[in-house]
């Protein structure tokens, strides 16, 4: 994170939950809220990078072992994290996978198994940190990670993009469900962001000439920019933000 990005004094002390910390967009998000001063604590499937990144961090930085795929395992690693660092003041859900299927293939097993990599859990978490937050009485930030891809309707993977879409529709019935409590809810709306993990799989020369031609702005998008979203929402300053979509995509829509 570069240091000429924006310090918040409001997140210094606050207690910040995030789901997939150990790479990519939330790596970023860990290191950055670990920057402002926040307490962090975060599940991750990977234990290997978890580790890793703690271990670099420091003590204010702690994660919990979880597949997310299981709510009981999240409920157990939440109330963990709760245990060790205090009640949450900032819910991050930003774990997902983007991986790509024909609609072809798609057996009602796999369907339910994407929408519990990609949706199911956003709601769970909530489920998990909003009463804390309602008892303690300061309110509350939650974020939610969506995607443009259903916004560009992009294919190939049509069950991940039905989840995305659906995040919207969770981020405005909790936003509305939880306001009176002063606790905000907003969704992040990323477009392609250079993860090494889309590096890896999908950034080749072409697809990114084609990419940049659909952008507005002609340079890639690092997941820094993301968190840097995350952190204002997460903030004071963002007090009135609520119920929104705040698009991270380089004008790619």
């Amino acid at each position: 994170m570069s240091d000429h990005y924006a310090i918040y004094p409001s997140l210094k002390g606050k207690t910040v939950f995030i789901t997939g910390g150990a790479s990519g967009i939330g790596e970023e998000i860990v290191r950055g809220f670990a920057k402002q001063g926040a307490s962090v604590g975060f599940v991750d499937f990977d234990r290997e990078n978890s580790k890793k990144l703690c271990d670099m961090l420091g003590e204010n930085v702690t994660y919990e072992h979880c597949d997310l795929r299981d709510i009981e395992a999240l409920k157990r690693a939440f109330a963990a994290l709760e245990t060790r660092l205090g009640t949450c003041d900032v819910l991050v859900n930003n774990a997902a996978r983007d991986d790509r299927h024909g609609w072809q293939e798609v057996t009602s097993d796999y369907y339910d198994e994407r929408i519990a990599t990609n949706l199911k859990h956003f709601f769970f978490a909530i489920q998990a940190v909003a009463p804390g937050m309602i008892a303690k009485g300061k309110g509350g930030s939650i974020i939610n990670m969506g995607s443009n891809s259903w916004w560009e309707a992009v294919g190939g993977m049509p069950v991940y993009t039905t989840a995305k879409a659906a995040v919207h529709g969770l981020t405005r019935g909790m936003a509305r469900d939880l306001g009176p409590h002063r606790i905000r809810v907003n969704t992040v709306v990323p477009g392609w962001i250079m993860t090494e993990r889309q590096k890896q799989l999908w950034a080749t020369p072409e697809a990114l000439e084609k990419h940049r031609q659909n952008q507005c702005l002609p340079d890639l998008i690092e997941p820094h920019f993301v968190a840097r979203m995350v952190f204002f929402l997460a903030s004071d300053d963002a007090a009135m933000c609520t119920a929104n979509d705040y698009m991270v995509e380089a004008g790619s829509i």
